[in-house]
């Protein structure tokens, strides 16, 4: 259970693929053990998560993830786009089928839908989907959400393509601005690339991806805390022992991390459940290797951590910009 003093706390993850088979117990279609997938939300509710923005990757994700945010109205929201590893369907089908039929799914999610994305470049995953193409998608979708009255924020990805990202982005922002254009989430640049995101006023999302190597936990220690957002991305990107994360997680690098950084180097965690294999699965645990949105509080407690601050001083932030960017309902 959470501690008394992690209850107080609140959390919007705003990036979670609930929308992915693995939440039902589905793992490479098959069944392996009972739908949780209501336990995974009652557990996020258990350590504090108030808001989950569900992430739409495709326009069958996308569709799935309004389905989950209709369904559980006022605490799940959805994305709507087409992720750049996706985005050869602007080449198999023509661009203007592909912008209607999301058309189609916001015309029919109004309130749901908190956001244009998955967009953006992965030029780390051009094996998955050409560079030409992903261009042409990032494009069209730019161009579909500066033309929406009012305008949505975007959900961003932006991986090894820094430069073609702002040089695509920067005309469009005007347009986009409500008060902020959108986040890039899962942040795993530069210090460089950090600070011109934050500069062309886009927030950054981090999660267990963006805290592996003692690099990446620099770059989260200069990002400010009016442009920081926290999420989990699970099934993916848990914090793992090889990560620069963990020495934050683990007492016994306490000593030497507060001599780095002072008492809020490492504090104390909430006593997070028990994690089992999906081939023993067991009602009320987590499965090992998926994550989840309760494990949001090691991320902000990580942050925290790096930061030498509160993990209530964090959290308030995330909580703030992710509330007043996305229009959640801040309850």
């Amino acid at each position: 259970m959470a501690e008394s003093g992690e209850g107080s706390l609140k959390y919007a993850d705003v990036g979670i693929n609930l929308s992915d088979p693995i939440f039902r117990g589905v793992y490479h279609g098959r069944q392996v053990h009972e739908d949780d997938f209501n336990d995974v939300i009652d557990r996020a509710r258990t350590y504090g998560v108030r808001k989950l923005m569900v992430t739409g990757s495709d326009l069958n994700e996308s569709r799935r993830a309004v389905d989950i945010a209709k369904r559980h109205s006022h605490y799940c929201f959805a994305t709507v786009g087409v992720h750049p590893c996706s985005s050869s369907i602007f080449s198999s089908r023509s661009p203007k089928q592909v912008l209607a039929d999301i058309q189609t799914i916001l015309s029919t999610a109004v309130g749901a839908v908190v956001a244009i994305g998955e967009i953006g470049l992965d030029y780390d995953r051009l094996h998955l989907c050409p560079k030409d193409a992903q261009l042409a998608g990032f494009a069209e979708q730019l161009e579909l959400a500066a033309s929406l009255n009012p305008p949505l924020p975007l959900f961003l990805h932006s991986r090894a393509a820094a430069k073609d990202f702002a040089n695509m982005i920067k005309p469009h922002l005007p347009q986009l601005r409500r008060p902020k254009a959108g986040l890039v989430h899962s942040f795993t640049g530069t210090m460089e690339e950090m600070r011109e995101l934050v500069d062309l006023g886009l927030d950054i999302g981090v999660n267990g991806c963006s805290l592996k190597t003692k690099e990446n936990l620099a770059v989260v220690k200069e990002i400010p805390l009016d442009r920081l957002q926290i999420e989990t991305d699970g099934p993916w990107c848990e914090m793992r022992p090889s990560h620069a994360s963990f020495d934050y997680l683990h007492p016994s690098s306490g000593e030497q991390l507060k001599a780095q950084g002072g008492e809020n180097a490492l504090q104390r965690l909430p006593e997070m459940p028990r994690s089992t294999k999906k081939e023993k699965w067991l009602k009320g645990c987590m499965v090992k290797g998926r994550n989840e949105p309760c494990t949001i509080v090691l991320v902000a407690h990580v942050i925290a951590g790096v930061k030498s601050l509160g993990v209530g001083e964090v959290a308030a932030a995330a909580w703030k910009n992710s509330t007043e960017m996305f229009q959640l309902d801040a309850t």
